[in-house]
């Protein structure tokens, strides 16, 4: 079986830059969990037609498949909106587990595969996987890269970023931490030892039990009580 991974990082730290940089140096097999779940609501697929009847036809772009920026602008910053879209896209925790599936009962034990995920550590998706790795960006960093790249105003990328975990609040959970705020080749060097590393301790039987699985247990009941809030103020808006 191969050596899995899961990769996680907040907007604007260069987790995608990472997992590219696996792929054409290692060889490594890539997962975007955002492309796997766009694939969920492709026409045709019932999580098309569930999303369309909860949001409406206008949600429909030119080409016929689900505009994400018209849906986007639906859901952002409304979190019972967001649920409402997850709901109808269907069981994403379940697609994610089929691809991870799939990838060891067919790859062998020198191959690496990625599962790159922002929620990745949120949404249990890390615990199918042998470790978890973490880019981060300090914030006075990511902000004008996140400029850059989509072209926003300073309050825009403010506003995407505040929205964000930060990487201190995903850092207990995760078996490697790249500090992101130098160049390129800092990061390279980086991911070149955590691979040799890993690769090793993964052929000898010696990987540790990923860090995620104690944060999961000891962040249970704080988990709890945010769920319970969380119903009970939706409860009190729909009596509002």
């Amino acid at each position: 079986m191969p050596l899995v991974l899961g990769v996680t990082g907040s907007i604007a730290t260069g987790k995608s830059y990472l997992c590219q940089y696996m792929v054409e140096q290692y060889g490594a097999i890539h997962a975007d969990a955002d492309k796997v779940v766009h694939r969920m609501y492709d026409p045709g697929k019932p999580g098309f037609d569930r999303i369309v009847a909860e949001f409406g036809e206008e949600v429909i772009g030119e080409d016929g498949y689900i505009d994400r920026k018209k849906i986007g602008a639906q859901v952002f910053g409304k979190p019972e909106r967001m649920r409402d879209l997850t709901r109808a896209i269907g069981d994403i925790g379940g697609e994610m587990k089929r691809v991870i599936d799939e990838w060891r009962a067919t790859l062998g034990p020198d191959d690496i595969a990625i599962l790159e995920a922002v929620n990745l550590i949120e949404a249990q998706y890390s615990g199918w996987t042998d470790a978890t790795w973490l880019v981060g960006a300090d914030y006075d960093v990511a902000l004008p890269r996140l400029m850059t790249r989509n072209n926003f105003s300073e309050e825009e990328a403010r506003q995407r970023l505040d929205a964000a975990r930060t990487w201190q609040q995903r850092e207990p959970a995760s078996d490697r931490l790249f500090m992101n705020n130098g160049t390129l080749e800092d990061l390279q060097v980086s991911v070149d030892r955590a691979v040799e590393e890993t690769m090793a301790l993964f052929k000898a039987g010696t990987l540790p039990t990923s860090r995620w699985h104690k944060w999961w247990a000891d962040t249970a009941p704080e988990r709890e009580a945010a769920a319970e809030a969380a119903k009970a103020k939706a409860e009190a808006e729909k009596q509002a």
